[in-house]
């Protein structure tokens, strides 16, 4: 999606509102987002994965703060796209809820306890910070990004990345 410089004024303005900036973007996005999408997504997605990243593109182009950084937008969104459908149609769930179920209902309230325990001492110190941060001092986001020092996006990503490992190490 690497537009030539005679398009960056198209997607400024896009990136301004103009109805027909935007359409005139999505048409020369398409083949680039396709050619994308049939390199990261299962065959059967590609159209819906192209479908769905153009429509993400014309309704969050507003929230991209810096317009250079737009073909690596678009390229995370068709990626984050062909992920979500991969798993939709491979009936895959990354988070297997009968499992965790299952495994929260073979402990008593001292084993989860102790697992808990044994989990965030296990974590990594940025991870057991925000986790401690957000999850037992009840911090919002802002609060924590600006505790650390660290942007609000970093704070989300962190944060979640340390969740997943913290239900990986429980539930394993």
């Amino acid at each position: 999606m690497a537009l030539a410089d005679e398009h960056l004024p198209i997607l400024s303005a896009a990136h301004g509102g103009d109805p027909a900036a935007l359409e005139e973007l999505l048409r020369l996005c398409q083949p680039d987002i396709r050619r994308y999408a049939q390199r990261s997504c299962l065959i059967s997605d590609v159209d819906d994965a192209v479908q769905e990243s153009l429509l993400v593109l014309s309704r969050r182009l507003a929230s991209v703060r810096v317009l250079a950084a737009f073909s690596g937008w678009m390229f995370r969104v068709v990626q984050r796209e062909c992920r979500r459908l991969g798993r939709h149609t491979l009936n895959y769930d990354p988070f297997d809820e009968a499992r965790a179920e299952q495994w929260l209902a073979s402990h008593d309230d001292a084993g989860l306890r102790t697992d808990l325990v044994n989990v965030l001492e296990s974590l990594p110190e940025n991870y057991l910070q925000i986790i401690l941060l957000r999850d037992f001092a009840q911090c919002s986001i802002a609060e924590i990004a600006d505790e650390l020092g660290i942007s609000v996006a970093a704070a989300k990503s962190r944060l979640h990345r340390a969740r997943a490992l913290a239900r990986e190490f429980l539930v394993g």
